[in-house]
């Protein structure tokens, strides 16, 4: 008789042995761990290109909590800047398996990444749709672009609270 009770580990009737949905869970945490430490490297790494100081110029400029980066650092330096922070991020989210003292920096500073990003939606121009009555309607670039960091802000609030958890039972062992 089947069950879905995630935590049920029984054999179904062709004898095979269930997933457990803690197992589950479990893989798909660390499984985020690890991309976003591919998405930060990635990102982090290409900051260090003329490509990417460029694509990114707009945005830095544009803000009020980083614009004042490019006037200390020029807009290379600040891109430089962001690569060498977002390379130790993705670092520190793939040491998890390590340390989840370590891994709990790595997912504060990608928390931190997102909402300093997600206020560029409110100080980029361009964000808004002209074409459709501007903001809310938003752009491809810079906009949709740009509104995935929400979600990318979720997950990097979710790996801090479990950090925070595994460190927290790995101390109390």
């Amino acid at each position: 008789m089947a069950t879905t009770d995630p935590h049920d580990t029984r054999t179904d009737h062709a004898g095979d042995r269930r997933v457990s949905g803690d197992g589950l869970m479990r893989a798909a945490s660390l499984a985020l761990y690890y991309a976003m430490a591919v998405i930060f490297l990635w990102f982090g790494f290409m900051k260090f290109t003329d490509y990417e100081a460029a694509s990114i110029a707009g945005l830095i400029m544009n803000s009020p909590l980083v614009g004042w980066w490019h006037a200390v650092l020029g807009i290379k330096g600040a891109t430089v800047m962001l690569g060498v922070f977002e390379v130790l991020t993705g670092l520190l989210l793939a040491l998890r398996v390590v340390s989840p003292r370590i891994s709990t920096v790595g997912a504060a500073m990608s928390a931190l990444t997102f909402l300093i990003t997600l206020t560029f939606l409110f100080t980029t121009p361009g964000v808004g749709e002209a074409r459709a009555g501007g903001f809310p309607a938003l752009s491809v670039l810079p906009g949709q672009f740009l509104l995935k960091d929400l979600v990318l802000l979720t997950v990097s609030l979710y790996l801090l609270g479990e950090s925070l958890a595994a460190h927290r039972l790995r101390r109390a062992r």
